[in-house]
């Protein structure tokens, strides 16, 4: 609507010239430019956009002097008018941050450290649940609660733990120099959430006061916020279902498959939102500088994002290994035990407990993804290598590769080493490291803005 509005008065002031030219010697062209004037200046008024009132004050300003005679339209002012309003809309839709680079500099900082909390949250919470330190402290508060100060409070946390399934079955030799261990590991892993949560509402507020960020960012960041504080519900759900008695005498207490995937899922989530965000911010047009590339961007996306896809599968797929303890169950490699594939698989009923409750499906599970990821990986590799990109996105394949390579390596040695909690850390780490991987070459695949389009050559210059 407001395109039209500016066209029409385009055409309509083209008319001015002819109108001057006749007011020396013609007293009614006189009365007709006063219409002229006064119908402009009405609409004028009733324009609420402050970019197109402006163009409208100039236009009317220049058909005014004109008409004294002391002042030539300048057409070109107002085309430049018509092309910043077009422009100003185009970044509102692309950027995030419209407030200069300095803050776009900062949100970027900020986000990016969020990002990385998030990412040793994960790696602290595998090494908790490596320790099998996640049951030692039965109670949960959603401020929070001091650690025991004097001997007298140990001892008090020490017998709640006596009284849970876990000390029962499992550690009733232990003493109150390990349950502190125990307990320092699960109150560090809830209190570095927690300073996560305050890490990042405080900047998140202080950007808003600046007017830093726009409405869909803060939509967006005020989403992953309340998904951070429900990951706290989430991991006390989670931890409470460890606390109960187990059905079978013979089994030992542990928490839910289900819910330990759950809360790594929602982990994963709250990362890859706050990668993909960060990298928005600070890198609104995706790596380009022909039409060739982005024809050769277009073509690798459509296999990569399936690829990205199969890489939180898998990731997943491992939570669920080490919700059932499957990962010392088969500690051989390739086969497992001394067949390919054990004769216990697929033996739970109904069928679908297999998948997620059977240690040798669900660890033969595993294994079917992880190879599946590395093929896929290099896959995408091999139908690349023809393909004309831009040199960071041919690059960052290539790094993608090396990553898989390098996790499928990790899970292998953890597998013969019985799940040592270092070697399982670093398998956790990489799984993570590799979605991240494939989120920054999704994000660099995406298609630049129309106005980047029109300004990029055909083919790449070489030097």
């Amino acid at each position: 609507m407001l395109e039209s509005r500016l066209i029409t008065i385009i055409r309509r002031t083209k008319s001015i010239n002819q109108i001057t030219s006749s007011f020396s010697s013609h007293a009614a062209s006189k009365n007709a430019c006063t219409r002229f004037f006064v119908d402009r200046y009405s609409t004028y008024k009733n324009v609420t956009n402050p970019t197109a009132r402006s163009f409208f004050f100039h236009t009317f300003r220049a058909s005014h002097n004109l008409s004294k005679g002391f002042y030539k339209p300048s057409f070109k002012y107002m085309s430049t008018v018509a092309a910043s309003a077009c422009k100003e809309k185009t970044d509102t839709v692309k950027l995030l941050v419209t407030a200069g680079p300095h803050a776009q500099k900062a949100i970027g900082i900020w986000l990016f450290a969020s990002a990385a909390w998030v990412f040793s949250m994960v790696i602290l919470g595998g090494v908790t649940r490596l320790t099998r330190s996640g049951l030692s402290m039965t109670d949960w508060k959603f401020t929070g609660s001091l650690p025991p100060l004097s001997d007298e409070d140990w001892l008090i946390e020490f017998e709640k733990y006596k009284q849970s399934p876990e000390f029962k079955r499992v550690n009733r030799k232990m003493n109150i120099d390990d349950f502190k261990f125990i307990y320092w590991m699960e109150y560090a892993h809830r209190m570095w959430g927690r300073a996560l949560g305050i890490m990042f509402a405080l900047p998140f507020s202080y950007f808003i006061r600046k007017g830093y960020i726009n409405l869909r960012l803060g939509v967006r960041l005020a989403g992953l916020f309340a998904l951070g504080g429900g990951q706290g519900l989430i991991g006390w759900w989670m931890v409470k279902s460890g606390l109960e008695e187990p059905p079978s005498e013979y089994s030992q207490p542990r928490v839910s498959p289900y819910r330990l995937a759950a809360h790594l899922t929602s982990a994963f989530v709250i990362y890859c939102g706050l990668f993909w965000t960060a990298l928005t911010v600070v890198m609104p047009e995706p790596p380009t500088e022909s039409i060739a590339w982005v024809k050769g961007a277009a073509k690798v996306k459509r296999f990569a994002l399936p690829v990205g896809i199969i890489v939180g599968i898998t990731a997943i797929s491992g939570a669920f290994v080490a919700g059932n303890d499957a990962g010392h169950a088969f500690n051989t490699f390739p086969k497992m035990g001394d067949s390919w594939i054990p004769e216990d698989v697929l033996s739970l009923k109904p069928l679908i407990r297999n998948f997620f409750e059977n240690t040798a499906t669900v660890q033969l599970d595993h294994r079917i993804l992880a190879t599946a990821t590395l093929a896929s990986i290099c896959g995408l590799w091999w139908s690349t290598r023809k393909v004309d990109l831009h040199p960071a996105v041919r690059s960052l394949i290539g790094s993608t590769v090396g990553m898989a390579a390098l996790q499928v390596t990790l899970g292998i040695s953890t597998l013969l080493s019985y799940v040592p909690v270092s070697l399982g850390t670093a398998h956790q780490a990489g799984a993570l490291t590799l979605l991240t991987f494939m989120l920054l070459l999704n994000h660099t695949l995406r298609r630049p803005s129309p106005m980047l389009l029109k300004s990029l050559p055909a083919v790449a210059k070489t030097i």
